[in-house]
C-alpha cells in the first residue's frame, strides 16, 4: 500500500493538484501497457519490490493504460516485448504522459504506485523482465 510522503520528496514534475501533461524524455522515459497486461505487469512488479516499484500512473478511461516512469534516457536501452510500447523511441515525435498529484481529484488518472526516495522511478531492467514474464503467461 502507498503511504504519503514527505513533501520534500516529491519530484519537481509531479503536480501540486488535478493533474498534467509532462514530456517524456525530459523528466523521466515512459512504457505504455493497456488494460490486464499492464495492470498485471503493475501488481508483478509491486509484489516483488515489496510496494516500492517507483512511479506507475494509470488511466481510467480509454485502453486503460498503464504508465511505467523510468529514469530519462534509460527505455531504449530494451528491445520491448509486444504490448510494451516505449513512447520515447524514435524521437520523431513529441510523446506526453499524465501526471496526476500525489492527492485530490486526478480523475481520469491515479497512482497505482507513487515515486518515493527508494524508488524515484521504475527500474528498468526489472520492468522489462516482469514484462517479458507477464506475457509469456499470458500466450
Amino acid at each position: 500500500m502507498n503511504l504519503r510522503i514527505s513533501p520534500d520528496l516529491v519530484p519537481a514534475w509531479v503536480p501540486a493538484s488535478g493533474h498534467v501533461l509532462r514530456s517524456v524524455g525530459g523528466h523521466f522515459d515512459a512504457i505504455r501497457i493497456a488494460d490486464f497486461t499492464g495492470e498485471q505487469v503493475a501488481y508483478e512488479i509491486m509484489a516483488f519490490t515489496d510496494f516500492r516499484a517507483g512511479p506507475i500512473v494509470r488511466t481510467a478511461t480509454g485502453g486503460r493504460y498503464s504508465y511505467f516512469l523510468l529514469p530519462p534516457g534509460t527505455a531504449a536501452a530494451y528491445v520491448w516485448p509486444a504490448g510494451a510500447r516505449d513512447l520515447g523511441r524514435g524521437g520523431r515525435e513529441a510523446a506526453f504522459v499524465g501526471v496526476p498529484a500525489l492527492y485530490g481529484d486526478t480523475w481520469p488518472l491515479s497512482w497505482r504506485s507513487l515515486p518515493c526516495a527508494e524508488a524515484p522511478y521504475v527500474e528498468p531492467g526489472l520492468l522489462h523482465e516482469m514484462v517479458a514474464r507477464v506475457v509469456a503467461d499470458s500466450a
